[in-house]
């Protein structure tokens, strides 16, 4: 482990470190601790830095390593359910925010995951965490079309579910 390989491992991750912790954060609901994901994701990304071919792919490299230790996580561990009103570690986005809004994020957060893995996956890496279409298509293995079906389908679904919970949409920060 050299101490170049550190240098220029946190030159690339320092500018993808938010928008990670944001997605491990909301994709993570229920099913494990998101900082044992954000963690098992770094030190994985840094044991196989040596086979990035291109630096510019480093953010799709890092989410792609994070997306396969959740998958691996949900094999091998039944899913168990979680209050957030009860996680202490749980952070809406790292936004501050009313009574009313964190609530409102609890049942987005909720509604989130009741939606199929490929479409929840799509809204959170495109929404959440900046990433293009073709950049989803690639880290999904899908074409460019069939992940605008899976953001059109997923927000429509979204909004369903939030009309049924009676939400006041209008609070949540984009």
């Amino acid at each position: 482990m050299t101490e170049q390989k550190q240098t220029a491992f946190m030159r690339l991750y320092q500018p993808v470190h938010p928008k990670l912790e944001r997605f491990c954060k909301a994709r993570v609901y229920g099913e494990m601790d998101w900082k044992d994901l954000l963690q098992d994701a770094v030190l994985i990304a840094y044991r196989q830095f040596d086979q990035l071919r291109a630096q510019e792919a480093f953010p799709s490299f890092i989410f792609g390593i994070a997306l396969r230790v959740l998958a691996n996580h949900r094999r091998k561990q039944r899913p168990q359910s979680r209050d957030l009103g009860q996680d202490p570690d749980f952070v809406h986005l790292g936004i501050e925010s009313s009574e009313r809004t964190q609530m409102d994020r609890d049942w987005l957060y909720k509604a989130l995951s009741r939606l199929p893995e490929q479409q929840r996956e799509a809204i959170l890496l495109f929404e959440i965490s900046g990433f293009s279409i073709k950049e989803i298509a690639v880290l999904q293995g899908s074409s460019e079309s069939a992940i605008k079906q899976r953001l059109s389908r997923g927000r429509q679904q979204l909004l369903e579910q939030l009309q049924a919970f009676n939400l006041s949409i209008t609070h949540l920060e984009p």
